[in-house]
């Protein structure tokens, strides 16, 4: 079990940017969550005491995939300026109580985060945790995905449904990645969205996190890119890129 300790000593290291405002809202999580889980069961009773691996480090494993990755786009979210002309903006879709998206706006300060879930009670814990962290940078929504008329530079979540089923959510209202966190064998449904979507060949990546982080939670966690240029015209069939890190690819 990682305490608040052990995370924040990881986190310095993984992100050694981190400031001390940005330690004291990470060390509130775990005040302000296990108050709300008091009142609506918002995070599971047997995960609520591995708070900082299962949920907050697990969220910014995201950010971990950036930095390794893609640092551009770290480094355009650290910034708050990825698009010309254009303030950096994440959409976390079915945040729950705020996961990954309020790990993320922490460490990301400069650049805002909606957090949109369709379950009303899930979302008043989100906005009311970023309010106790002043997030000023968050704005919450009881909605549904699809009701959202926005375009972000990202969309993330964490396994909220089949890849196939969450991509039509997302589909139009990103510029640059999905970035969507996922575990255990996912290589049907990913087949079945590359081939609904008419992804692009070698156009979609998956990042084992246990390779940033070695801990076995994450043994069969992944961090999967799904880029907005990989969409294809011509509905071919699809191939899945691993990144770099990763175990070797599937093909669909």
């Amino acid at each position: 079990m990682m305490d608040y300790e052990g995370f924040i000593s990881a986190a310095r290291s993984l992100f050694p940017g981190i400031t001390p405002e940005m330690e004291g809202r990470f060390k509130a999580l775990e005040g302000l969550y296990n108050d709300w889980d008091a009142r609506i069961n918002v995070i599971s009773r047997k995960d609520i005491g591995s708070l900082y691996m299962r949920h907050v480090m697990h969220s910014l494993a995201i950010a971990g995939y950036l930095k390794a990755m893609r640092p551009e786009m770290y480094e355009g979210l650290r910034s708050g300026r990825i698009s010309e002309g254009c303030p950096a903006s994440v959409l976390d879709i079915g945040t729950g109580g705020g996961f990954p998206g309020i790990p993320l706006a922490i460490l990301f300060p400069e650049t805002g985060f909606t957090l949109c879930d369709s379950i009303g009670k899930k979302t008043i814990v989100a906005e009311a945790v970023a309010s106790s962290l002043a997030l000023d940078n968050v704005k919450v929504v009881n909605a549904r995905a699809e009701s959202l008329n926005e375009t972000f530079d990202f969309v993330v979540s964490r396994a909220v449904t089949a890849l196939d089923n969450f991509y039509p959510w997302a589909a139009g209202k990103y510029r640059q990645s999905i970035l969507y966190l996922k575990g255990g064998d996912f290589s049907e449904e990913l087949c079945r969205m590359m081939s609904a979507a008419r992804l692009a060949p070698g156009s979609v990546r998956t990042w084992k996190i246990q390779d940033w982080i070695d801990d076995g939670m994450f043994e069969d966690k992944f961090v999967i890119d799904i880029p907005v240029s990989s969409a294809s015209r011509k509905g071919s069939r699809d191939s899945v890129k691993r990144a770099p890190s990763a175990s070797s690819g599937n093909s669909c």
